[in-house]
């Protein structure tokens, strides 16, 4: 018989319950759950191996969240029609369930864990990202996979002033914060999201109010984990301890390390000075364990002095940080390294910079595009275009190293993101006509090369002539605890990032906050602590300000000569049909006539048209094109016609594009003409007056001798009737 399904719910306030079920699906996982709220069904399995990998020496825990299109009732539109590799909106939540379940395991399990999330039913209004975290956790916590404890992450946004858990997707639209925070029942674990210029504060009440959030749904998933009767973790193998090894690396080693520590070498340097001493250590230990002359150290001691000589390496520097106030830099705690920037460096991009901070270097450059070029970005739920672009490249030169060079990873995606809704924040509106595409090469790294891309992207987007208002730049922070003490750590290096308690990034304006990335990883971190560390973020931030200021201080009136054109004209509606013309032949015949692509598209009731090409006239060509032929004439005002075709009562005129109207044999001349022969033909352009339309007709009435000077004593001219 099967067994039957447990569930416990939850609110998640205005109504709204969530529900996590398990022992229905996915049964044969170490743990299964679905997440549940309205129509959005989330279904998370966990499994571990049972004993590590023969010489495993790190955590391999592998997280895929996945969204079948079924589950919105769409077939995916790839060639294949099926789903294929994680899109970017699967990496980055993948990443978000990562980096807050990572810390919860024991330092010393190194099992194979896989987590697999997948939305199987989709809800239009709710975002799953914020749940697909508490699906994750809830599926550990229902197994016997050794976790210290289950975490959840909530969705906290502030939509008119007001703090809001897990909006409505239609409700986050209208949101000027938009964060989600991972936590255990006691800790922030971690933090991610952008806003519009947040201050720090506003930014603290966000993580309390939605830690709070977050302790509802730990208990529900103990009593979830109580419901199934799961009361201990499984047993595993621990890795081989020797402390009497430990020891003689500690003893050989300890004052050596903190020497090269304190040296405030440069990152090459220091690190071939650490590899000299480890090779030193080896040949020591040779005499300490008797290996004759020519033989090697055990390999299983060999072993475990690396691992001891690494641990060494951590725990001394950061002693030296917390206790002498100094880094592997030999800069202060709230130092920030020189930095170098330029723009326009390069001749051919729409607009480039080049920023330069210690031994992290981002090439940045900028194209412009037209609305064709716009990005689509699909998930389950949704099928939107965008039309900003941002892409970051980590090349293996850049830390000196010889990889493969494959497609972008989940670092580069994620790397990437930040720095996209960072900028994005100060981007200009729906007007703007151009799509923008950002590319950030990362040419050197020692610590945060994403910061470094958002400093150079926005230099090089004002150096295109984008009217950004205001510069955005981005410091990388860290922390190191122990015992009470603590450090807080401005503009961290690559090392700083691996020994650090808590690696967060803060981007922003003068006014505030536009993006966040926090990981911590210690337990009982204080907000008072937190509350410094971003005050000190600020500062870092505001440095980099003022030399980005110094730099470009403002964006460029307009984009460089060699840059393509656009311009975006609003026309009322009825006048779409007469642009586009039948089988467009109109909008065909304007593109060909004058080079330039032309986009329209109905958006609010009205007729937006844009108007992209490489050279200022030709836009200008057809911009005065369409504007002709959305015009409305108006009685009073002087046209210059051209003759279509000539008739024994008069002539027909074209006095704006699409536009005709007949110019009389009468209003030709203030002389009585016989015969147009002689004086008009096909082709002549001739300026003319719009006197009146007909009544019943609404066939325009033209003069041109009422442009004319009058001949003396000639009086009045007598009306004629205007035949066809």
């Amino acid at each position: 018989m099967l067994s039957q399904p447990i569930n416990v719910s939850f609110e998640v306030g205005s109504g709204r319950t969530v529900t996590i079920e398990t022992g229905k699906l996915a049964r044969q996982a170490d743990g299964a759950v679905t997440v549940r709220q309205g129509n959005c069904i989330i279904l998370a399995t966990a499994v571990a191996n049972k004993e590590p990998k023969e010489g495993q020496s790190f955590f391999p825990l592998t997280v895929d969240y996945q969204e079948k299109f079924a589950s919105a009732g769409r077939i995916p539109g790839s060639f294949f029609k099926r789903e294929s590799k994680l899109n970017d909106y699967e990496v980055l939540t993948s990443r978000l369930i990562d980096r807050a379940l990572r810390p919860l395991f024991p330092e010393d399990y190194l099992c194979d864990v896989q987590i697999l999330v997948t939305l199987v039913s989709s809800d239009p209004e709710v975002m799953p990202d914020a749940l697909a975290c508490l699906a994750a956790s809830a599926a550990l916590a229902v197994s016997d996979i050794p976790i210290q404890e289950p975490i959840s992450e909530v969705r906290v946004a502030r939509i008119e002033g007001q703090f809001v858990i897990n909006p409505l997707r239609s409700e986050l639209a209208k949101a000027d914060m938009d964060f989600i925070i991972g936590a255990t029942e006691k800790n922030i674990m971690m933090v991610e999201g952008e806003s519009k210029e947040c201050s720090e504060e506003d930014l603290i009440k966000a993580i309390e109010i939605a830690h709070e959030a977050i302790k509802s749904q730990v208990k529900a998933q103990n009593e979830l984990r109580a419901l199934k009767g799961v009361t201990t973790k499984r047993e595993y193998a621990k890795p081989e301890q020797n402390e009497e090894l430990r020891a003689k690396v500690e003893a050989f080693g300890t004052d050596k390390v903190y020497q090269v520590a304190k040296s405030a070498l440069a990152k090459h340097d220091r690190s071939d000075r650490f590899e000299a001493i480890g090779k030193e250590l080896m040949e020591w230990l040779k005499t300490e364990y008797k290996v004759a002359e020519g033989e090697e150290l055990e390999p299983s001691i060999k072993k475990l002095a690396k691992k001891y000589y690494e641990d060494l390496q951590y725990y001394v520097v950061r002693d030296m940080i917390l206790n002498d106030r100094v880094r592997l830099d030999g800069r202060s705690l709230d130092q920030v390294r020189p930095l170098a920037m330029e723009v326009d460096i390069l001749p051919s991009p729409h607009g480039a910079a080049l920023f330069t901070r210690g031994e992290t270097q981002s090439l940045t450059t900028v194209t412009l595009g037209t609305p064709l070029d716009e990005l689509l970005v699909e998930s389950a739920a949704t099928s939107d275009y965008t039309k900003f672009i941002l892409h970051y490249n980590f090349p293996p030169f850049s830390t000196g190293e010889v990889k493969m060079m494959r497609g972008p990873g989940r670092r580069e995606v994620g790397h990437g993101n930040l720095a996209m809704r960072s900028l994005k924040q100060m981007m200009p509106g729906d007007n703007f006509p151009y799509t923008v595409r950002v590319v950030s090469d990362i040419l050197e790294s020692n610590g945060s090369s994403s910061m470094a891309t958002v400093c150079a992207g926005s230099l090089a987007l004002m150096d295109a002539g984008i009217p950004m208002p205001k510069h955005v730049s981005g410091v990388a922070m860290g922390l190191i605890t122990k015992e009470g003490k603590f450090a807080v750590l401005t503009d961290i290096l690559g090392d700083e990032d691996h020994l650090g308690d808590m690696d967060f990034k803060v981007t922003g304006t003068r006014e505030g906050i536009c993006g966040v990335q926090m990981d911590i990883k210690v337990d009982g971190l204080s907000m008072d602590i937190m509350r410094q560390a971003l005050m000190q973020a600020n500062r870092g931030r505001l440095h980099i300000l003022d030399a980005m200021y110094e730099t470009m201080p403002a964006a460029r009136e307009d984009v460089k000569p060699h840059a393509p054109r656009m311009v975006k004209i609003i026309i009322d509606k009825e006048f779409i049909g007469a642009v586009i013309g039948p089988g467009g032949k109109v909008i065909q015949e304007m593109q060909r006539e004058t080079g330039t692509t032309i986009n329209i598209e109905e958006k609010n009731n009205q007729g937006e048209v844009s108007i992209f090409g490489t050279k200022k006239e030709n836009v200008d060509k057809a911009m005065a094109w369409i504007k002709g032929i959305a015009a409305q004439p108006t009685v009073g005002d002087v046209y210059e016609a051209t003759v279509k075709s000539i008739q024994p009562y008069g002539a027909f005129v074209e006095f704006l594009p699409g536009k005709q109207g007949l110019l009389h044999i009468s209003e030709v001349s203030w002389k009585r003409l016989e015969t147009l022969e002689g004086v008009l033909k096909e082709g002549d352009v001739v300026k003319v007056k719009l006197t009146g339309t007909d009544p019943k007709s609404g066939k325009f009435k033209l003069s041109r001798k009422v442009l004319l000077p009058k001949p003396e004593g000639q009086g009045a001219p007598r009306q004629q009737e205007q035949n066809d």
